[in-house]
């Protein structure tokens, strides 16, 4: 099979400076991605985007570089998520290739009510919600049998989660998704709370192609009693927090095969009906009864040497350079098909 054999790594620059980690995060990937390819033989070099005031820039420098192929890292544009779609859509415009999904892709699940009704639609499992866009809606949402478990319609990374969001009667309901449409300026989305296993499932591939790559779980033993068994923001990034050391992703243990096939098929069935495309991450909960449930479909996971996909990646005996290389030679092999 060809490969291609130049490519750009382009990466969102809109970040807050001053906060460490998220800039520490996002420039590690990128130059960790670079410094991969290169080690694959590929000529690989990095660029960021801030947003608009430089948007067509960027574009109008990469269609006189003719890359290959475009590692595309954008996750927002002027501080604003909601416009990781519109680069893609922006790229497709001016006839520019790139790894990940497209603009309907990430845009069906970067809006999670829409992420819902897809899978409804599909017949594949995901928790009964609610759909909450304006404070006025808290007045008359309709009732799931609780718990009930909060999200910000239009975040990833685990943006706006704390233990509260976990909540028991409609009066609590109500009370923290107005914190919440408050304090972040954008709809919530209120979903029946599945109590049992966390499980992450990571994807590689297209089509036929599509492989599934070892299975993760959290492993929330170490969490005090006290406290609710959810991934809440400060368990991914804060190391000083109790939920950091309660929230640990390790390897699936004690899973039957069916188990491991029912949640395979269904996090397949997912990544197929929201459009992903090369690679990307399904999560999803096990109820007593060994049913998953889809809750949330990741278009553009994190893919840096420390992170869960990498260490599933690991576990299928791929170093890191070949995980990026196998996502590359996935957009480069969909690419080549389609214009063959």
């Amino acid at each position: 099979m060809s490969r291609p054999s130049t490519i750009v790594v382009l990466y969102n620059t809109d970040f807050d400076e001053d906060k460490a980690v998220d800039a520490s995060a996002v420039v590690g990937c990128a130059r960790a991605i670079v410094d991969a390819l290169r080690e694959g033989g590929y000529t690989a070099e990095l660029d960021g985007l801030r947003g608009r005031n430089d948007v067509f820039d960027v574009l109008a420098k990469l269609r006189a570089a003719k890359p290959d192929l475009l590692f595309n890292l954008c996750e927002s544009m002027e501080g604003d998520a909601r416009n990781e779609p519109t680069f893609a859509g922006l790229l497709d415009l001016f006839g520019i290739e790139y790894t990940g999904a497209d603009l309907v892709g990430l845009a069906s699940c970067l809006h999670k009510q829409r992420t819902k009704d897809i899978l409804i639609a599909q017949a594949i499992a995901t928790p009964p919600y609610r759909f909450l866009p304006t404070l006025e809606s808290l007045e008359t949402v309709g009732m799931l049998d609780a718990p009930y478990f909060l999200k910000l319609a239009h975040e990833d990374a685990s943006v706006g989660i704390t233990e509260a969001n976990l909540v028991r009667t409609a009066e609590e309901l109500r009370a923290r998704a107005r914190e919440m449409i408050e304090e972040y300026k954008q709809p919530v989305l209120a979903e029946r709370y599945i109590e049992g296993r966390e499980i992450n499932v990571t994807l590689l591939g297209n089509g036929a192609d599509l492989k599934t790559l070892p299975l993760h779980e959290i492993d929330f033993s170490a969490m005090p009693k006290d406290r609710p068994r959810i991934v809440s923001y400060a368990a991914k990034w804060d190391e000083k927090h109790v939920d950091f050391a309660g929230t640990k992703p390790v390897p699936l243990r004690d899973a039957s095969p069916k188990l491991v096939a029912d949640v395979e098929s269904v996090a397949r069935a997912a990544y197929t009906a929201l459009g992903l495309r090369d690679y990307g991450r399904v999560d999803l909960r096990v109820d007593s009864a060994g049913m998953p449930w889809v809750i949330d479909v990741n278009p553009n996971c994190d893919i840096s040497p420390d992170a869960g996909v990498a260490r599933s990646a690991k576990m299928a005996g791929l170093s890191y350079a070949q995980l990026i290389e196998t996502i590359a030679l996935a957009a480069w092999s969909r690419v080549s098909a389609r214009t063959r």
